[in-house]
């Protein structure tokens, strides 16, 4: 509720004396099941079977509709045959009806959306020269012109901002991003000259509870004409609550009303912005007066926020190719270098400076047992070393953080050398590569304290917070953010080091080692020869088992324990395939998700029948994992799909998608059927293989839910692609 958009999502609340009270009450509270609607619009709730008979409706419809409306089919009411409407939906739950509906003295635009075995008919007036549907296409295809010619995301939102107040006519509007940790920020701003700017300012996560940013993501539109308005209840009194998410004049939460008025809001709209399926953030408006958002401006604002998601993904795209080209160009300077016959320490005193350039960091250093290099602002050597000792103690993996102090507590007196790190060990050395950036000291504009806020002074009810002035929060102890272009660049250039040495063991050794080359090569054939020896043992190993397991199964015969059996075949493939790719691959600390996904599945196509083969569908972007999550992916997959085989078809062969996809520094993981949907029985046992699912997604810190697929069920696994 930071910025006032169309959301029921109350701010962070304190109870009387100040004590913080449990803010997972937002989170709780039942949005949508209000049991009102604005009064703005009307709504008839009806039969879904028969004559689709009105059993509820709300708002004045005796004065707006006709008295008797109570009982009456809807086809009677609307004037059109509902049956053909339902029949000819696309199979969504929602369907807007072709023809006006007339009313008593104006006319209504009508939508028919399906909530269990209810339908509930929403009727909005429409205004007095709506716009037609070749004006609006015209106008949107000028607009998304524009945003296409937009040299950069800022220029995009900009001009995107302007847009969607020439076509809403509010007085104020803003691009709002939801960031990384779900607070929000204004990166872009439209409004008359009186208002106050919201521009860059920030709003706490707690301002938007989850279940308004699922609404969002279901309802993309979303208005309030007036703030003091009067909500209108279902009627007749005792009508059992109608969930009514997809009503668009469902009845706000008085929280966000009250906090409205104390932004001295009189009207407000909101659009999302869905970018893959996810809220990436809202196009939120603001008007002092009331004013009405008609359904055909919502509908053409839909279409343009769905053509500004495009865009932004298109751009972001585009940036991070550019930043890999950039790299890469980088790169090839550093490794002729590195290639040489010289040392290490003199190779990377040649070429510190690129080194140093190549990550954009404000220090460079080259640590090693005995001697500290560096170049650029960074802090004393015997800092540097104690930072290496920390990282290898770590592990002695790469480390990337833009705040060290918050993980290596002596950081904190180094804040303007080294808030900021990137530190690569390299193993064929005793030598540690170490990019450093600065303090980047950040001043936070929030629209109001975000640690205050206020309650009634008489009881635990929630309140929303009522300034909005301006304040300004300077957080300290971090550098700019290492970007994924940049930390993947890092690997490769560890690889490289890897490569330049063991090419310059090989020279040193071909010059001053001739009389042994026979010897050299024999040892070389004999530790290549040792390493096959080692995986054909391990191959056969977990083969052994599998074949230990198929001839249980056939022992046991049809029933739960050759199921069970059968299933533990499966997740031993994924774990033997994983040691296949880990044979293979130079890079042993991580691995393609996509490649490892792809040959899982291959592997399942043949364990599961031709039938279920051609059924499987992939989708999968290139993401590099750590290969000890890559594991825990593999296994959640198999899971997955072994879960849809068993309940979704019944048993039978059925349509099967697998989705592989990155959102900023995390994976999404999905696995979609067209079977039988949440009703699948056996769907939700909490057998061990759900209970080994549950333990694999929480080590992965992520999360996993599953959702209506229409028709079927969905499953998606959210995760960090790097643990922090």
């Amino acid at each position: 509720m930071a910025i006032s958009h169309s959301s029921e999502s109350p701010a962070a609340p304190t109870i009387a004396g100040g004590a913080p009270l449990d803010l997972s009450a937002c989170d709780r509270e039942p949005i949508h099941i209000p049991g009102a609607i604005q009064p703005h619009g009307l709504l008839l709730i009806a039969d879904a079977e028969g004559e689709h008979r009105v059993l509820a409706g709300a708002g004045d419809l005796e004065e707006r509709l006709r008295d008797d409306w109570l009982g009456q089919p809807l086809a009677v009411l609307l004037g059109q045959d509902v049956a053909a409407l339902l029949n000819s939906l696309p199979g969504g739950p929602n369907a807007s009806v072709p023809a006006p509906v007339a009313g008593v003295d104006e006319r209504f635009a009508v939508t028919l959306h399906r909530a269990g075995g209810q339908l509930l008919v929403e009727l909005e007036p429409i205004g007095a020269e709506p716009m037609t549907a070749a004006n609006a296409l015209a106008w949107i295809d000028a607009v998304t012109g524009s945003f296409e010619r937009a040299g950069d995301k800022q220029a995009l939102f900009d001009r995107a901002a302007v847009a969607f107040r020439a076509l809403t006519g509010f007085d104020r509007v803003m691009i709002y991003h939801f960031l990384d940790d779900d607070a929000g920020c204004v990166v872009a701003e439209d409004r008359v000259p009186e208002l106050e700017t919201f521009l860059n300012h920030h709003f706490p996560a707690s301002d938007i509870p989850k279940q308004a940013r699922a609404l969002y993501v279901r309802n993309r539109t979303r208005t309030i004409p007036l703030v003091d308005y009067t909500p209108a209840p279902l009627r007749p009194a005792g009508f059992a609550t109608s969930d009514l998410s997809d009503v668009a004049v469902r009845h706000v939460s008085p929280i966000h009303l009250q906090y409205l008025r104390n932004m001295g809001v009189g009207a407000s709209a909101s659009i999302s912005i869905v970018k893959d399926g996810l809220l990436w953030g809202l196009v939120a408006c603001h008007h002092r007066t009331a004013r009405l958002l008609p359904p055909d401006i919502r509908s053409a604002a839909a279409t343009l926020a769905s053509a500004l998601a495009r865009q932004i993904r298109a751009k972001e795209e585009a940036a991070a190719y550019r930043e890999r080209l950039t790299l890469r160009a980088m790169e090839d300077k550093v490794v002729p270098r590195l290639n040489s016959e010289e040392p290490l320490r003199a190779a990377v005193q040649a070429v510190k400076t690129e080194l140093r350039d190549m990550l954009d960091a404000d220090g460079f250093a080259l640590v090693s047992r005995d001697d500290v290099e560096v170049i650029g602002h960074c802090p004393p050597a015997p800092f540097l070393a104690d930072i290496v000792r920390w990282v290898r103690d770590r592990g002695n993996e790469p480390v990337a953080t833009h705040e060290l102090s918050a993980l290596f507590a002596p950081a904190r007196d180094h804040l303007a050398q080294a808030s900021g790190l990137l530190a690569l060990p390299l193993h064929d050395e005793d030598a540690t590569l170490v990019w450093l950036r600065a303090e980047r000291i950040e001043k936070i504009a929030w629209a109001g304290n975000p640690h205050k806020a206020t309650a009634l002074a008489t009881n635990e009810t929630l309140t929303p917070r009522a300034s909005f002035a301006s304040f300004s929060e300077t957080v300290r102890g971090r550098s700019r953010r290492w970007t994924l272009e940049e930390i993947e660049a890092a690997h490769r250039l560890r690889r490289r080091f890897h490569e330049a040495h063991q090419h310059l063991q090989v020279r040193l050794l071909n010059r001053e080692l001739t009389r042994t080359l026979r010897e050299k090569d024999a040892l070389l054939a004999q530790k290549d020869v040792l390493m096959k020896e080692v995986n054909h043992r391990v191959q056969n190993s977990l083969q052994l088992v599998a074949s230990f397991l198929r001839l249980q199964a056939k022992t046991a015969g049809a029933g739960p324990v050759a199921d069970h059996l059968a299933e533990a075949q499966a997740r031993l493939a994924a774990v033997a395939l994983v040691h296949r790719r880990l044979y293979r691959d130079d890079q042993v600390e991580s691995v393609d998700l996509s490649r490892y996904i792809d040959e899982l599945v291959a592997d399942m196509r043949t364990s599961l029948g031709a039938e279920w083969g051609r059924h499987i569908r992939l989708d999968l972007a290139p993401i590099l994992v750590p290969t000890d999550r890559a594991v825990n992916i593999g296994l959640i997959l198999t899971e997955l799909v072994i879960n849809a085989t068993k309940y979704a078809y019944d048993g039978g062969a059925g349509p099967l998608a697998v989705v592989l996809e990155q959102h900023g520094g995390k994976l999404r993981l999905i696995v979609a059927d067209e079977g039988r949907g949440k009703g699948t029985p056996g769907a939700t046992r909490e057998g061990f293989g759900s209970r080994m699912m549950t333990a694999m997604v929480q080590r992965l810190s992520g999360t996993i839910e599953y959702g209506d697929n229409q028709p079927g069920l969905r499953a998606i696994m959210t995760a960090p692609i790097a643990e922090d």
